[in-house]
C-alpha cells in the first residue's frame, strides 16, 4: 500500500459543504474525494476538459458570428430595397416646394425615430420576423 502524506487545506464553507455532500453520496471519506479531485486536476484529463470547453465556446462564437452576418445581410438588403423603392417612387420637386418638403421630411424622420425607439425597446427585430427561406413568419403575418 502506498504511503500517504497529510496536508492541511483551507476551503470556503460552501466548497466544504459540496465536498461533504459528494462524500456522503459516494459513501467515501472526504479525503478520498478530495484526493480524486486533486488527481483529476493534475492529470492530462484536465487538458482534455479544457480543450472540450474551449471547443464548445468556439462553436458558440461561430454561431453568434453567423447570426450577426445573417442579420447584417438582412439590414443591407432591406436598406437596398428601400432605397430602390424610394428613388423609383419619389419625384424631383421644384425649388418652390423644397422648403415645405424638407420640413415634412424632418417631421416624418422624427416619427420614424420614435417608432424605431419603441420597437428596439420591445426587443422586436426584423430578422426574428423573417424565416430563413425569406417568407414572413406566422406571428408577423397576424400583426399586419
Amino acid at each position: 500500500m502506498p504511503v500517504k502524506e497529510r496536508i492541511s487545506v483551507y476551503v470556503d464553507a460552501a466548497l466544504m459543504d459540496r465536498l461533504e455532500a459528494l462524500a456522503r453520496k459516494q459513501r467515501q471519506p472526504k479525503s478520498t474525494v478530495a484526493e480524486a479531485a486533486i488527481l483529476s486536476f493534475l492529470t492530462n484529463d484536465d487538458a482534455d476538459r479544457w480543450e472540450a470547453a474551449i471547443g464548445r465556446r468556439l462553436d458558440r462564437l461561430v454561431r453568434q458570428v453567423e447570426r450577426l452576418e445573417r442579420d447584417q445581410t438582412f439590414a443591407v438588403e432591406t436598406l437596398a430595397l428601400f432605397i430602390r423603392a424610394w428613388l423609383t417612387a419619389t419625384p424631383v420637386l421644384p425649388d418652390a416646394q423644397q422648403t415645405a418638403a424638407q420640413a415634412k421630411g424632418r417631421e416624418r424622420y422624427e416619427s420614424f425615430l420614435e417608432a424605431l425607439g419603441r420597437r428596439m425597446a420591445r426587443g422586436t427585430r426584423l430578422s426574428d420576423e423573417v424565416t430563413a427561406d425569406g417568407t414572413t413568419s406566422a406571428a408577423s403575418d397576424s400583426n399586419r
